[in-house]
Parts: C-alpha cells; structure tokens; sequence
C-alpha cells in the first residue's frame, strides 16, 4: 500500500520537485500550500508523514506543530521541517514540538529529502508504478535539442514504447493527423511555436485534446509551472532535476491516471 505523505510548503515549485520525487517512490502525495489548509488535510489525509515548511501564510509551521500535539487523532503523525532558516534557536523550537528532524532547504536536495523519509517510514522501492508497461504506446518528444532526444528516445525504446519525435510545432500537429499520441513530452524553448502555443493548439484540437502532456524544460520558475498547468498540462519537470529513469517513471504514472 502506496504511504501517503502531506507536503505543506508555498512554494509551489519546490512542492513540485518534492512531489514528483515522492510519486517517483511510490508515494501517494498531497500538497497544501498554506498552513491552515494543510492544518485541516492533517485531519482528513491521516498522512503517514507530513513534510512541514516554518514560514506559511494563515499559520505558520510552529502553530501547525502546537496544535498537532493537542490533537489526539494527529499528534503521532511524523513530521520533517524543510525550512529556509537553520538558526539553532528554531531547530531546538520545533523539536521540542515534536518534529522527528530540521532540514535546511540550502543544504539539501531531493535526493537528501528522500533519504530521510525513507529513514523515517523504512524502505521504499523506486518507481512504485513500474508495472505500468510502455510497450506499444506512441510516446512523443516535441524536442530540439537532439541529444537530449536521442537518449529519451533510446530509454522510450528500451521500455518497448513507439517514439516519435518532433522538433517543433509543425511537425506536431502534421504527424497527429496519422498517429496519436497516447502522451506528449513538450519542451518549452522551441522554433516558430514555443512550447505553451503548442500546448493549447493541443488542448483545442478535439482529436487529442484528451492526450495527457508534461512540460519537460529547463525553464523551473514558478510563473512557467503554474501557466503550463493552467493550459493544461499533468506535470511539468524541470529537466536539471529528473534523470532518464525518473522521466520514465513520470510517464508511466501519468498515464496510469488516464486508465
């Protein structure tokens, strides 16, 4: 059974980050992104761990952490603070509140972050929906970066999935005529259409407007996650922080939520 984590953090882009590594193990996420909604899916999640920012708007994490430990339905519920700020004085404040440990965001990455839930629940497998197969779906890469595309293409392969890849808009919107897609992985900087028109081009075609797309870029501030959602994309990865595997796995998940 999938353990289920409570991300409260207002910054959606680290959230992101923290979720799609999460998912990538097999965790069921939620994300709150200020501390009395995540005070209140505390409550009605019953998360097998709550990962906790200090800094929040409506209440803060040190408020979060009080009223758990009044509650005698939460108060055992495990916490890890990830915060910004790393001054002694805090870190002893929210330990005696009784977090399980302090993490300083500058000085760990998600990798450093799994490290520690895992030590906090045990053991979780990579990948937890790699039952999900890729063999025979038609897997597109709208990428023109062609060496980033020859490895996608080869990992896609090796999962038995149909690749096709594209450079452009164009092209795109010309090959779906004769095959659909059953994903789309979307690069952002691209020539002529840049990777949001492509996007609702896709979102207005009715032919494939049901087809899931995930934004892969190195574009990562908030403003270019949050316009790829509202367009409508599932997920958006920045490609500095996802390797091959992850990717993979990505796909794999998003496309068993279209089952």
């Amino acid at each position: 059974m999938a353990r289920k984590i409570l991300v409260i953090e207002d910054d959606s882009f680290f959230a992101d980050v923290l979720k799609n590594k999460l998912e990538s193990h097999g965790c069921e996420v939620t994300w709150a992104a200020d501390g009395l909604e995540g005070f209140k899916k505390i409550k009605e999640v019953k998360p097998d761990l709550v990962l906790l920012d200090i800094l929040l708007p409506s209440m803060n994490g040190y408020e979060i952490l009080e009223k758990k430990s009044k509650d005698e339905g939460v108060k055992n519920i495990p916490v890890i603070v990830i915060s910004n700020s790393g001054q002694p004085v805090e870190i002893e404040r929210v330990l005696e509140l009784g977090a399980q440990d302090y993490l300083i965001k500058a000085q760990f990455g998600p990798n450093e972050v799994m490290d520690k839930v895992i030590a906090c629940l045990g053991d979780l497998q990579e990948g937890g929906d790699e039952e999900i197969s890729l063999e025979g779906k038609n897997v597109f890469i709208v990428e023109d970066d062609n060496f980033l595309s020859a490895l996608l293409k080869e990992k896609f392969q090796t999962e038995k999935a149909e690749v096709v890849h594209v450079t452009n808009g164009e092209e795109l919107l010309s090959t779906i005529e004769t095959i659909k897609p059953d994903i789309i992985l979307l690069d952002i900087v691209l020539p002529r259409m840049d990777g949001y028109e492509i996007l609702d081009a896709v979102k207005n075609n009715e032919s494939i407007r049901d087809v899931p797309v995930i934004m892969l870029s190195n574009l990562g501030q908030e403003r270019d996650i949050e316009k790829g959602k509202e367009k409508g994309a599932e997920k958006f990865l920045v490609k500095a922080l996802f390797s091959l595997d992850q990717i993979v796995s990505e796909v794999k998940k998003t496309l068993k939520t279209k089952q």
